[in-house]
């Protein structure tokens, strides 16, 4: 496939971009990961560096794609929920192959040219010249508009109004297999990946760690907002440890004594412990904090793996700051995005805890199991052992981005992070993560 795309320019029109960043959620997100109007977008990367649109992008293709071609008559939920099953939506994708055409479907929307070929000459969808030039399909805008064209096809197949769940299975297996048993479990995993779209839950969310061009953060928080006046007194909102994690979860925290000494000087109590607190009312974890949480997880979940606590923090140190609710546009302590974390869940079967939405990836100990779990992924990626010095710009850039010259600067501000960790201080020779 000669076809690739870096930046959003390479695959859209100039009325199409121009159409994007007058959408607010995608504007707020662009520019929090760095990016500036009249300037090329970068796509955020995958963990093996495909590229991929963040659920928001996702939605707003869908949304404009819907308002401008189809009077808004189609769910854009649906196509983002097709997309994310279909494709993880990877713009580039190829993942299906239709055995009697010999024809590869392609884009976000899995489209096999001769299905859109069919759409433009039969159905009247010209928007797009398909004919003789399939990798057009690869472009979102494209892909999207004929993905959307075939589900209101299939919407009133046969001259007959169809629900939603002959459409979704429909689109998946064929008409013929819409009630067949081989396409019952997709239609139930686009169920749960609808559930789990921003459009249903508002998340904050944008690209993840692995997109090389998001910026690393600076210092992490120097002090613990202790003593902190109580919210019935001052009319300040504080946010809640005992909101953010399970009751079993607190109980592990209270029983470490230097997380119990700590709270127990902010004037802290059972049932209703706050996160310390920037200037501005954002909640972040102390590094005591951050260590236990640390320690628990690695200790419950890879105790196997060899994950050092000190390392996960460093790196938690760099994504977030500490920030309960990340930096920017990388979601969580652990700067992990809710398509990453889904890959870790369902493909890798890292379920110790339920993800429904990239909300969930806000909660400390949720965050830090699935960072733990894509280091420990990263650690043997491509079938052997790797080093800290591959591993750790790996998770800030992606696997597949890591060049030891360009990516050097984050090894010396990981090193930098580590040292604020007790472990590395009476052990500072040894820097290994398995």
């Amino acid at each position: 496939m000669a076809t690739s795309f870096d930046y959003w320019n390479d695959c859209v029109d100039v009325q199409d971009m121009e159409a994007m960043w007058q959408e607010p959620e995608v504007s707020t997100e662009w520019l929090d990961a760095g990016e500036t109007k009249g300037n090329k977008v970068h796509l955020s990367r995958d963990p093996d560096g495909e590229p991929y649109l963040t659920q928001t992008e996702m939605k707003a293709v869908a949304d404009i794609i819907v308002r401008r071609h189809f009077d808004s008559q189609i769910q854009p939920d649906m196509i983002c929920a097709v997309a994310e099953l279909a494709s993880d939506r990877q713009p580039l994708s190829t993942r299906w192959y239709d055995k009697k055409t010999k024809e590869t479907a392609l884009g976000i929307m899995q489209i096999l040219p001769k299905t859109a070929e069919w759409l433009v000459r039969d159905l009247g969808y010209q928007a797009y010249e398909v004919e003789g030039n399939p990798d057009i399909l690869y472009r979102p805008f494209v892909s999207v508009y004929f993905g959307a064209a075939y589900i209101k096809w299939l919407s009133n197949f046969e001259e007959e109004e169809r629900s939603e769940e002959f459409v979704v299975r429909a689109y998946n297996g064929g008409t013929k297999k819409a009630t067949h048993k081989s396409t019952l479990q997709y239609w139930k995993r686009y169920l749960s990946v609808k559930e789990s779209l921003p459009s249903r839950r508002f998340v904050d969310e944008g690209p993840s760690v692995n997109n090389a061009h998001s910026s690393t953060a600076q210092a992490a928080p120097a002090t613990q907002n202790t003593n902190a006046p109580s919210s019935e007194k001052t009319g300040v909102d504080y946010i809640y440890w005992d909101s953010k994690a399970s009751p079993e979860e607190m109980q592990e925290m209270w029983s470490r004594s230097e997380v119990a000494k700590e709270w127990t000087k902010s004037g802290e109590k059972r049932g209703k412990v706050r996160f310390s607190h920037d200037k501005d009312m954002k909640p972040y974890l102390s590094r005591v904090e951050m260590k236990a949480v640390a320690d628990i997880i690695l200790s419950k979940h890879f105790s196997t793996r060899g994950v050092k606590p000190s390392v996960i923090c460093a790196l938690a140190e760099m994504v977030s700051m500490r920030f309960v609710n990340g930096v920017g546009p990388r979601i969580g302590l652990m700067g992990i995005d809710y398509s990453t974390a889904f890959w870790l869940y369902m493909e890798l079967g890292y379920r110790a805890y339920r993800l429904d939405s990239a909300g969930d990836l806000t909660k400390p100990f949720v965050s830090m199991y699935f960072g733990a779990a894509y280091l420990a992924w990263l650690s043997e990626y491509e079938g052997r052992e790797r080093t800290p010095q591959f591993v750790v710009p790996a998770y800030l850039s992606g696997p597949k981005n890591v060049n030891h010259q360009e990516t050097g600067p984050l090894w010396l501000k990981f090193e930098q992070a580590l040292s604020n960790y007790e472990d590395i201080k009476r052990d500072p020779g040894n820097c290994t993560i398995l």
